[in-house]
């Protein structure tokens, strides 16, 4: 989420490749976020690594951005580049890797692209959403999937949050630092911080609480930040006003009420 993104720059083209697009869907349980780690246990890590199995060479997966550990996916988009000759490509493809790749990783759908056509440099966008379940009893069929929240939340209280949060804002106290530098550094850069967010809404659906965000980019937990302090505010613990400052006043004190990984998807990205 919340996503700061690696530093791949877009290939040229090779007349020798074909490249192709995927879309695909993943639990974020089992992993530790989406870019290749040490070790291996990212979703990017065991696309490449079933792809060397099936064409014996080793072939870069280039996603739309990073999702986080525990963080899943429904819509995430990629690029890769096969050999022209190869018989792997469209329906092909998905089969010979979805019967390779764990469970908890798929394939949704394969497609050729322009030789030009980059899943991070061209995205215009992102739709995340965040599942929260407000039920007394956790239901076994959403845990891992959705934050329990089980005290009433003013719901209406929420929205006019989410109102505030649309549009364009410096988002320092709505997003953290990936550690490589200070706080500090970090707001020193205040169009880094800049972004433009289209849309928040928020669906009740029986014990389900369902936000959506759409954004032309979100930062490194942005999302999350955003949840949790809506939720926060919405449990009586700070009033809207909390929330206008952190939208409108970037210099003060970043939240620090981050909602779990665990209810977080990127829906779909948008071209």
């Amino acid at each position: 989420m919340m996503d700061m993104l690696d530093n791949e720059e877009p290939r040229t083209k090779n007349e020798t490749t074909r490249r192709l697009r995927l879309t695909l869907a993943y639990d974020g349980r089992p992993w530790q976020g989406w870019q290749s780690q040490p070790g291996g246990r990212t979703v990017q890590d065991q696309l490449e690594l079933v792809l060397q199995k099936l064409t014996g060479t080793h072939v870069a997966v280039h996603g739309s951005g990073r999702t986080d550990a525990g963080v899943h996916a429904r819509g995430q988009v990629a690029h890769l580049e096969l050999p022209e000759e190869s018989l792997l490509r469209g329906e092909s493809l998905v089969r010979a890797m979805n019967v390779n790749l764990p469970p908890s990783i798929r394939v949704l759908h394969c497609e050729h692209a322009s030789s030009e056509f980059h899943a991070r440099f061209n995205a215009k966008g992102k739709v995340y959403e965040y599942r929260i379940w407000r039920g007394d009893v956790m239901s076994p069929f959403e845990d891992g999937f959705a934050w329990h929240v089980f005290k009433r939340l003013d719901t209406g209280l929420m929205r006019e949050g989410a109102a505030l949060m649309r549009g364009t804002h410096n988002f320092a106290r709505l997003s953290a630092a990936r550690g490589d530098i200070s706080e500090d550094e970090r707001r020193e850069n205040a169009q880094g911080l800049t972004r433009m967010i289209q849309r928040v809404e928020i669906f009740e659906e029986g014990d389900v609480l369902r936000l959506e965000f759409e954004g032309e980019g979100f930062l490194y937990k942005m999302v999350r930040l955003m949840t949790g302090s809506l939720v926060h505010a919405a449990r009586g613990r700070a009033p809207l006003e909390w929330i206008r400052q952190l939208v409108q006043e970037p210099d003060g004190v970043k939240s620090h009420h981050c909602a779990p990984a665990d209810g977080l998807y990127l829906l779909r990205v948008l071209y």
